[in-house]
């Protein structure tokens, strides 16, 4: 069980861990707080956009859509390796999931395969958007990749959590499919290097 990490000891785990952030409009303040709670957080989980193009991929995750409102993760990964923190606190990325996929992350063991959607996952996951289309084709730049394990990083480092606390939307509920393009297990072991 954690605290939510503030947002500026967000910025500065960001930061020591080597990474590139850009601060978007008022993400300190934007958050979905007023529908649920937030915290105690257990996790990172990690997604891909399904969208083509930085600045619109930005906005996207910033604004939302009208069928769900932004902000849609905590921070925005760009292709170019940059984490755009755009919402602190609650946020419209995980939905529901299963309750013993979370137990697996606060043990910090592997998860089993999601079979139910039982558990409101805003509630107690980081998320990242990843900018890619998701169809297995588009590709990951070398920079893009460094920026998830940082951002992971960052968070698992700031809360005492090892590399299973990183789980990709995939792993939460079977209705998903991302991160699409990499396995969540390279990434985890890139995440336990850098943790070293």
């Amino acid at each position: 069980m954690a605290t939510p990490i503030t947002a500026d000891a967000l910025v500065a785990a960001l930061k020591k861990e080597g990474a590139k952030v850009e601060e978007v409009r008022d993400w300190r303040e934007h958050n979905r707080d007023h529908k649920g709670p937030w915290g105690p957080v257990h996790g990172v989980m990690i997604h891909h956009t399904a969208t083509r193009g930085a600045k619109e991929t930005v906005d996207l995750i910033y604004d939302g859509h009208a069928d769900l409102p932004g902000p849609l993760s905590h921070g925005c990964i760009t292709k170019d390796g940059t984490i755009h923190l755009v919402g602190n606190g609650r946020c419209n990325h995980a939905g529901l999931g299963d309750d013993d996929v979370l137990r697996a992350v606060v043990a910090e063991k592997r998860t089993p395969t999601p079979n139910q959607v039982n558990t409101d996952g805003n509630r107690h996951f980081y998320g990242f958007e990843c900018e890619n289309l998701g169809n297995g084709e588009d590709p990951w730049p070398a920079e893009q990749l460094e920026a998830i394990e940082k951002a992971a990083a960052a968070l698992c480092r700031h809360h005492g959590w090892n590399e299973m606390s990183v789980i990709g939307h995939l792993q939460w509920t079977e209705q998903k499919s991302d991160p699409r393009g990499f396995t969540m297990d390279a990434l985890r072991e890139r995440i336990a290097a850098r943790l070293k």
